[in-house]
């Protein structure tokens, strides 16, 4: 059994049946709006440093991460509160969890509400929950307050993803995918939430790495709707997940390292990160596009769905596959208005994704931009990608 949706060029786009499909997207953020032309003043108040040389270094960091806009949970009423967070050597995981507990809940509920209601289901037609967070520790863990504050049926099952970095969207999205697939007429929601609070801390010349987060970090929300089989009347497929892969890079555990501290979580990215992305990515989408027999001289043939960590990222991604400009727009897109926001990207993106291939639609021959990748990395190093049809245009 199959379901038909509208394609590009007038097409008929037709969902496999069996094949788990991406069916709704939410997102959420929390109230204050940083504008990043504003970020290196209210920092450095807030945190109470005067360093100069730290204070220019941030603003050329600043500039080169090509963010514009970013959300944060940390406010002044939070500072009021617990001041310590911005004194150095000083014990406040206790603190920090406290927040980052109910932060990503509430953001993370109100993410799932909105794919919810752009679903148009009841929420009691959820069969499986799967929660993503790096941003929270507890038990029981953040999916089962999001599941007792959207009120699922208590049957429900849950799977928990904790620490998987920037690449935990596609992460979730593939255990989604393999949920949705082995339990036929289940419905998947996929929530991923994230706060900075975590690891915010006061500039440092000892820890100069950590000025990159500040400028390149934001917080939000994201979820998905993932089921099989989709039902026209009631259900718009946007994305169809066919093969799903990951692969972690031996000997690169170093590369993205974060510990937990009495001070919070600290993360060092290293230098050769971007470099060790772009060395291995062909052989990893030739892994994925060899499903369709394309080769390596057909990446501009397809739409791409890449987790922005940074601007480095994708431009050496960009350069070493010789892809149009236009590809990774979607990609640029979120990254400047919502910065790096860990797991959550990569639901800005496909949503930005939406709307390029609507743009473009009309310029591109039969075909062209009906399959793609969606793609993160982390931890580990970790890659993980699913090779994807665009049912929404």
């Amino acid at each position: 059994m199959g379901s038909e949706h509208v394609g590009q060029g007038g097409s008929i786009m037709k969902a496999n049946g069996g094949k788990a499909t991406i069916l709704a997207l939410g997102k959420a953020f929390p109230h204050q709006l940083v504008m990043q032309d504003f970020l290196v003043d209210g920092y450095f108040r807030d945190t109470n440093c005067d360093d100069p040389e730290l204070k220019q270094k941030l603003a050329r960091l600043c500039k080169t991460t090509t963010v514009k806009t970013r959300y944060v949970v940390m406010s002044d009423e939070i500072l009021e509160k617990y001041p310590e967070l911005t004194t150095e050597g000083t014990p406040t995981i206790k603190q920090r969890l406290h927040i980052c507990n109910e932060a990503v809940t509430q953001m993370a509920i109100e993410a799932s509400r909105a794919c919810i209601k752009n679903w148009g289901r009841p929420t009691s037609d959820i069969t499986h929950l799967v929660y993503v967070s790096s941003s929270e520790a507890r038990l029981p863990g953040g999916d089962v307050y999001l599941a007792k504050g959207l009120g699922l049926r208590p049957e429900t099952q849950r799977v928990l993803l904790y620490f998987s970095g920037c690449s935990g969207g596609v992460a979730g999205l593939r255990v989604a995918k393999d949920i949705a697939e082995n339990n036929p007429g289940s419905r998947v929601l996929l929530a991923t939430s994230e706060t900075t609070i975590i690891g915010y801390k006061p500039p440092s010349t000892h820890r100069p790495y950590d000025l990159v987060g500040v400028a390149l970090f934001g917080d939000g929300a994201g979820a998905m709707l993932i089921g099989s089989d989709p039902d026209l009347i009631s259900e718009k497929p946007l994305f169809e997940l066919h093969n799903a892969i990951q692969e972690f890079l031996p000997d690169t555990e170093k590369t993205i390292d974060g510990r937990v501290t009495e001070e919070g979580i600290s993360f060092k990215l290293a230098r050769e990160l971007p470099q060790i992305i772009e060395d291995h990515i062909e052989g990893f989408c030739g892994r994925l596009m060899g499903v369709l027999g394309y080769d390596n001289k057909e990446y501009n043939k397809m739409f791409w769905a890449v987790h922005p960590g940074g601007p480095a990222i994708l431009n050496r991604l960009e350069k070493r596959l010789d892809l149009f400009p236009d590809k990774l727009n979607a990609s640029r897109r979120a990254l400047t208005d919502y910065g790096n926001a860990s797991s959550n990207t990569i639901v800005y993106v496909l949503e930005y994704m939406i709307e390029e291939s609507k743009k473009i639609k009309k310029e591109q021959q039969e075909g062209d931009g009906e399959w793609g990748l969606i793609l993160a990395f982390g931890p580990g190093i970790t890659f993980e990608g699913i090779l994807a049809r665009n049912l929404a245009v």
